[in-house]
């Protein structure tokens, strides 16, 4: 397993999430990914903290390039590089259609978007000019700042962004929970590493699945519900047919999350929803999903909620992936 990660989500205070971090480098993790919501905390403010106190690598998962211009979203990830030694880590994705929409965002050309994003920035890590014009404008961009290469990761559900990801990025965040999701991006991953030149180096196919752990199955189902409402109201319908899981109820919870109507749209998810958009219940249960999962993937970051208890999770998080990986607690 090439890396083994964990999602922080800064909705808590930014002490606990701090804490949280320490606990998973405790149980074996090397990785942290904060999530990017306009309405939680800033995620670089929240992974330089990350950075200081832990050695991880660390860095947004995922930032979206519609919010912030995308020259700004590499100077943030330089400075995160400086002030982590080097750790920082750059996942960029088309971020969450409802969410945007609320800020008056549209979510046009996204693959497109994502790509000249993470290009643009890699040109300015380098320490070149830019001039570009395409999803968005930069004139004479450039930084005063030296920055190492970053590891560049795009969060992906689609197969044309998958399939980006892999001829053009270090890796793929595939936000999926369901092994059958996984084999059906790995031949999207096989198709884009085919044109994939040899200089862009290894490539790193990560399943970026959310995750509920507890000792009690029920209390990490109903701890699961608020990741899924997101994750379920944002998949294309052919995902939902592949798990036969119903378009008016997904579309239901969209409409709750759009209207900002939270409490509805977490009550709003099925059963079946539970079951395709998340790995929930005991450290066992867990473990074997997490090791269909891994038949297919490189490396595996464990995604929000984590569990109804954040200070327990990343240590029963380890004693599942110690049944699958071996890995060192």
């Amino acid at each position: 397993m090439r890396r083994l990660g964990i999602e922080l989500t800064p909705e808590h205070p930014t002490a606990e999430i701090v804490e949280t971090a320490r606990a998973a480098e405790e149980a074996g993790f090397d990785t942290a990914f904060v999530s990017s919501h306009h309405f939680n905390r800033d995620p670089f403010v929240v992974a330089d903290r990350i950075g200081q106190a832990t050695g991880l690598d660390v860095g947004p998962g995922v930032v979206n390039p519609y919010e912030t211009h995308s020259v700004s979203l590499a100077t943030r990830a330089g400075t995160l590089d400086e002030t982590t030694d080097g750790r920082a880590v750059f996942g960029v994705g088309a971020g969450d259609r409802s969410a945007l929409s609320n800020l008056g965002y549209e979510h046009e050309r996204p693959l497109r978007r994502v790509l000249e994003t993470f290009k643009v920035a890699q040109r300015l890590w380098a320490g070149e000019s830019v001039d570009h014009d395409g999803t968005f404008t930069a004139r004479n961009a450039e930084l005063n700042f030296d920055v190492g290469e970053i590891p560049v990761y795009v969060g992906a559900q689609g197969p044309h962004m998958t399939r980006m990801a892999a001829k053009h990025a270090d890796g793929v965040l595939l936000n999926a929970s369901h092994p059958r999701d996984f084999e059906w991006a790995a031949d999207r991953v096989a198709e884009g590493l085919e044109e994939r030149p040899d200089s862009r180096g290894e490539f790193d196919f990560a399943a970026f699945a959310s995750v509920s752990v507890a000792e009690d199955e029920a209390a990490a189902r109903a701890a699961a519900r608020p990741p899924v409402a997101f994750i379920a109201a944002g998949t294309a319908p052919p995902v939902l047919d592949r798990h036969d899981v119903d378009h008016e109820a997904a579309s239901t919870v969209g409409e709750h999350l759009s209207d900002g109507s939270f409490d509805a749209a977490f009550e709003a998810v099925t059963e079946r929803m539970l079951d395709v958009f998340c790995i929930a219940g005991t450290p066992e249960q867990v473990g074997e999903r997490i090791e269909a999962v891994s038949t297919y993937a490189d490396s595996f970051v464990a995604g929000s909620p984590l569990g109804p208890d954040r200070t327990a999770a990343p240590t029963l998080l380890a004693e599942a992936l110690g049944r699958t990986t071996g890995r060192d607690r």
